[in-house]
């Protein structure tokens, strides 16, 4: 499953210039938390919420526990289900069904667990189910069944024991809720013209199978799947398979179609999609292998999804080759939803996405866009044999999953569009920004023990930036040590073996390590990956290149902090790689200990040392200030003779070592000096990314106005050289690399206030307002000028970019323009956003929290969103569930700013008055925030008067 949210490498970096009674109405507005706090919790304590009927049991009753026993394994089902998409007489949605599963016996038992959550049963008799032989003649009968809603089980008592060896077979009848909650069998909802049109479609990742029929609802649980629908003539039903056949038939006097399809193979229930809906689609052929992108009509006859078709077929035909192994199904249809919780999942044989991450318009999207589309592809096409073909046992090791796919959709993606070098972003869009959270004590290792997720919650939390994109990083230094060509070779071995069933991660160590019988390496794969995935965190390795001395420690930003044991004492055996000035050729060094001494690594002036080449290590580099001297020498004299994207890493870990204390703050901001003549997108994105940190610290202090003055000082070269050779903004071509710098300059500038792109902005806008059906702005300038246009037009050009976004019809340019409003300066326009996103009819429940985090990044909008958040938090939890994935990012952004003593009691009333309601997936992001708070708080008041002197001296004569 892709990650949730996509944000323009544009808006994610636009800085907002406060008005002057922003503050003043800042500090009114915060009164306001309590009143609002109360308000809700006695609305909160006056609505009581219908519940199944549960039994009173004590809790160490099977049905407590939330694991499934292993007395029984589903073996087939047979699923059918009926969509109604218009609201019956109560005016709800809902789908009737019948299941059957038949199982297997492996240990005698009375007892029968199978998930169900939120289903309502037809009693057969006096009971909620029935059972049947498939062996045998007879069955034990039932004596009771009963729905425990906390653990979510229709639980079944047997009269004698079920015999071990035998097949079963259980039947149910019941309805359910089509609702608009995203998870399980739901509604999505879109209007085409004036007419609002209904999609019934699924999300079961990762345990809401059971809220579309009762299931042995656990990955390791696979079995085969007989789905039928039935649904309008006029719709279309699409499931994991083909469709065997489409019958009409007469229910309750109206006509249905009612559509069987082909059997599934052996997988996992969190795997099985079934979509009904109006939607078109557009079809290849890949040699045996049927290929749709389907999507609301309107798009699709728009070619909004021609891009997803091209790309498709190439990346099914590397994974092929990639894994050799054929694809396993016949078809491969990809759905754009226009609601959709996820970025996109990866169901066999029926991937659905959020529109923004499969449909692309060259005339509305850019090539952001783009790249979201052919990597998230790139994501859940690898997921179609690692993760569906090879399913990890349990959750605890879903980082093998997703970080597997999060590496390999770079590679994928490369195959498809072979001219942009898009395997180096993995660099800046997964390692760097993974680190940020991994240097903190509450961070957590890759892996987790089997028994410290168990229930729905600790699932989801476990969906999290460490599982994706440092489970990426890891994977990308062990291919890169091993070669590619062994990484693929043990991968071929590993999917061969355990193809159709369940693995843990140590089954591919020992396959990567047959495969690597020829390379030199300190100790097998299995102790080495060991320490990058049982302990948490990485190390920074520190040279000294006066003596030779190389050294690794745990890297914190703030190691003050109590952090949880590890049996590996943090450290880890590292890939050290390097080059030096005289000796370009890469060399590979093993750092096994906290200390070693390499006499290679002895160089003298003026001969600089350079490690960690092309930044495939996962880890950190400091040097002794001579050679820090003479590497920062080298970028303000002839900086290409490093590497670009090791021009990139010395800045970022410049940064990172001044806000951990391991260098001065002055030596960090030194390695910004060079940028006023590098015109490559890495480095720049990478001085962006961390003087980001500094906005944040310092946009409400005296430090913002010379540090903002210092950037443009530093970006308007930039500006200039990408200004001319674009004919003035006008012919924005070339590859990736040089879009997304064009990309960079512009937002940078506008967000930093350099007047003449302010006045680009301006221009564009007047010249929009004069001819509202033609939009003059690039689309790769959208997300930057929308974002200026909103911060310096006041409320009438918040209205004109609002009714644009309700007007507009491509998600893409949608996502632009609503993450553009939250750049508004007014506190009172702000607000009332915030409250839009209360109201699906204004802003959709899928970016509800997208929205409240792109108001949070603004300085005027984040002490609002604060308010906001501990008023609503019952509201927000209970409407989009504990289980969100979306609760981390929300409290990560909203808390981004904090460094004071005061916010930092302020967060912990807040934990403390929500203990009772609780913080679902966003609990360790929680704990994460007060971390963050509290480093932030010694970091500034260490650094702020020196950062301040740095700037001002840096602009005093400019």
């Amino acid at each position: 499953m892709a990650a949730g949210f996509f944000i323009s490498k544009a808006v994610g970096i636009t800085a907002i210039v406060l008005g002057v009674g922003a503050v003043a109405t800042i500090i009114a507005l915060s009164v306001v938390y309590d009143q609002e706090k109360n308000r809700n919790a006695q609305s909160a304590a006056t609505t009581t919420t219908a519940t199944t009927t549960t039994t009173t049991v004590a809790p160490n009753n099977t049905w407590n526990q939330w694991r499934l026993p292993k007395a029984l394994v589903p073996v087939s089902y047979e699923v059918t289900l009926q969509p109604f998409l218009t609201p019956n007489n109560n005016g709800m949605y809902i789908f009737t069904g019948n299941s059957s599963v038949v199982f297997f016996c492996n240990e005698s038992t009375d007892l029968i667990l199978i998930h169900s959550n939120k289903l309502n049963y037809t009693m057969q008799g006096s009971f909620h189910t029935s059972l049947h032989p498939v062996d045998t003649s007879t069955v034990p009968s039932i004596t009771n069944t009963w729905l425990e809603t906390t653990t979510q089980y229709l639980v079944v008592q047997l009269s004698s024991q079920l015999q071990q060896g035998q097949h079963y077979r259980l039947f149910s009848i019941f309805t359910g809720e089509l609702a608009d909650d995203l998870a399980g069998f739901y509604r999505s909802e879109y209007v085409d013209g004036d007419t609002k049109k209904v999609v019934a479609t699924t999300q079961m990742q990762a345990a809401d199978a059971r809220k579309a029929f009762p299931c042995f609802d656990e990955p390791a649980m696979k079995a085969t799947f007989a789905v039928t629908l039935i649904h309008p003539s006029n719709l279309t039903a699409l499931s994991n398979m083909p469709p065997n056949s489409t019958r009409q038939q007469e229910i309750d006097g109206e006509m249905w179609n009612v559509t069987e399809f082909q059997v599934t193979p052996k997988m996992s229930t969190y795997l099985l999609a079934f979509i009904v809906s109006e939607f078109e689609s557009v079809q290849s052929q890949s040699e045996n292998v049927l290929i749709r992108i389907w999507g609301r009509p309107t798009a699709i006859n728009n070619d909004q999804g021609s891009y997803a078709l091209q790309v498709t077929g190439p990346i099914l035909k590397f994974f092929e080759s990639y894994y050799n192994t054929s694809y396993p199904l016949p078809k491969s249809d990809q759905v754009g939803l226009p609601d959709f919780n996820a970025g996109a999942m990866e169901n066999w044989g029926l991937v659905t996405y959020r529109e923004n991450s499969l449909l692309f318009d060259e005339n509305y999207s850019s090539i952001g866009n783009k790249e979201r589309v052919v990597t998230v592809i790139g994501h859940e096409l690898a997921h179609q044999w690692f993760g569906n073909l090879v399913t990890l046992r349990w959750w605890n090791d879903l980082w093998l999953n997703e970080g597997f796919a999060s590496y390999v959709e770079y590679l994928g993606a490369d195959q498809a569009e072979p001219s942009w070098n898009i395997k180096d972003l993995m660099v800046l869009n997964e390692m760097y920004t993974v680190m940020a959270t991994d240097a903190l004590t509450s961070s957590h290792p890759l892996s987790f023990r089997e028994d410290e997720i168990n229930t729905p919650a600790q699932i989801s939390e476990v969906f999290d930036s460490i599982a994706y994109s440092k489970g990426a990083s890891v994977l990308r230094m062990l291919s890169s040590f091993l070669s590619e060509e062994v990484f693929r070779k043990g991968l071929q071995s590993y999917l061969h073996t355990f193809a159709y069933e369940n693995t843990v991660y140590t089954d591919l160590w020992a396959h990567l390590q047959q495969a690597a019988v020829d390379v030199a390496l300190p100790t097998n794969v299995t102790d080495i990956m060991n320490r990058w995935t049982l302990q948490m965190g990485f190390p920074v390795v520190t040279v000294n290149t006066l003596t030779g001395d190389i050294s690794q420690t745990h890297f914190l930003l703030n190691a003050t902090e109590e952090k949880r044991p590890s049996d590996f004492n943090y450290t880890w055996i590292v890939p050290v790689t390097w080059i030096t000035n005289v000796n370009r050729t890469e060399n590979t060094y093993w750092l096994t200990r906290a200390t070693e001494n390499n006499e290679l690594f002895k160089i003298s002036s003026p001969n600089w040392l350079l490690l960690n080449l092309n930044v495939n290590g996962y880890f950190r580099v400091n040097y002794n200030q001579e050679n820090w001297d003479l590497l920062l020498n080298q970028l303000n004299t002839e900086r290409q003779a490093i590497p670009v994207i090791n021009r990139a890493q010395i800045i970022e870990d410049a940064f990172n070592l001044a806000r951990a204390k391991y260098v001065n703050v002055t030596l960090a901001l030194n390695t910004t000096r060079f940028l006023s003549a590098e015109t490559e997108y890495m480095p720049w994105q990478a001085a962006v990314n961390n003087l980001q940190y500094f906005q944040l610290m310092f946009d409400r202090s005296e430090v913002f106005g010379v540090m903002s003055k210092y950037i443009r000082k530093q970006v308007t070269p930039l500006f200039y050289h990408y200004g001319n050779l674009t004919d003035n903004w006008t012919n924005l071509t070339g590859g990736l690399m040089e879009q997304y710098i064009q990309i960079t300059a512009v937002s940078t500038a506008c967000s930093y206030g350099v007047p003449e792109c302010q006045s680009l902005a301006t221009d564009y806008f007047l010249k929009w307002k004069s001819n509202t059906s033609v939009n003059p702005i690039p689309s790769n300038l959208r997300s930057a000028i929308y974002c200026s246009i909103v911060a310096t037009g006041g409320e009438e050009a918040w209205d004109f970019i609002w009714n644009k976004f309700k007007e507009a019809t491509v998600v893409s340019e949608a996502d632009k323009l609503r993450t553009a409003l939250s750049c508004s300066p007014h506190p009172w326009i702000l607000n009332r956003y915030l409250q839009y996103t209360l109201d699906p009819n204004e802003i959709r429940r899928q970016d509800a929290t997208s929205t409240i985090n792109s108001i949070a990044s603004n300085v005027v909008g984040q002490p609002l969103v604060w308010d906001f958040i501990r008023g609503n938090w019952r509201t927000l939890f209970t409407q989009y569930g504990g289980g969100s994935f979306s609760f981390s990012r929300l409290i990560s952004a909203v808390t981004q700013r904090f460094a004071t003593e005061f916010e930092l009691q302020e967060l912990e009333r807040f934990k403390a008055d929500n203990e009772d309601i609780g913080f679902g997936s966003g609990t360790r992001a929680l704990e994460q925030a007060l971390e963050r708070t509290r480093t932030n708080i010694e970091w500034v008041k260490e650094n702020q008067g020196t950062v301040l002197a740095w700037f001002d001296a840096e602009t005093r004569t400019s």
